[in-house]
């Protein structure tokens, strides 16, 4: 059983930063793609970030420059470092991978970006 379990985020005031962490159980962690998602209220889920097994990276334009996405394959771990947060990044974070045919998100962690 796959299971994805986000924590980290809060309220935080523009200019700050968070760390999000996702733990990952059930599967062979250092072979998988590992993303990072968010939905803002009205609207839909948006990529934010990716890091492979291999720990190439990619992220959305919105958020280049700003975040950086890592893992710990002895821990089971994938985070999202997030600085310079503006307000407009407040939203719902999940982490989310695919094992085959099957896709599995987390929970969701808030992030509120706000003075």
């Amino acid at each position: 059983q796959v299971q994805l379990g986000e924590s980290g985020g809060g309220l935080v005031q523009p200019g700050g930063s968070l760390r999000l962490s996702c733990a990952a159980s059930g599967i062979a962690f250092s072979i998988y793609s590992m993303d990072w998602y968010r939905q803002a209220p009205g609207n839909q889920r948006e990529w934010v970030a990716t890091i492979t097994g291999s720990g190439r990276t990619n992220f959305a334009n919105s958020v280049k420059g700003r975040f950086t996405i890592s893992r710990d394959n002895a821990k089971n771990m994938v985070y999202l470092q997030m600085n310079s947060l503006k307000p407009e990044d407040t939203a719902v974070y999940y982490c989310k991978t695919t094992v085959g045919r099957n896709t599995y998100w987390g929970q969701g962690t808030q992030v509120t970006v706000s003075s």
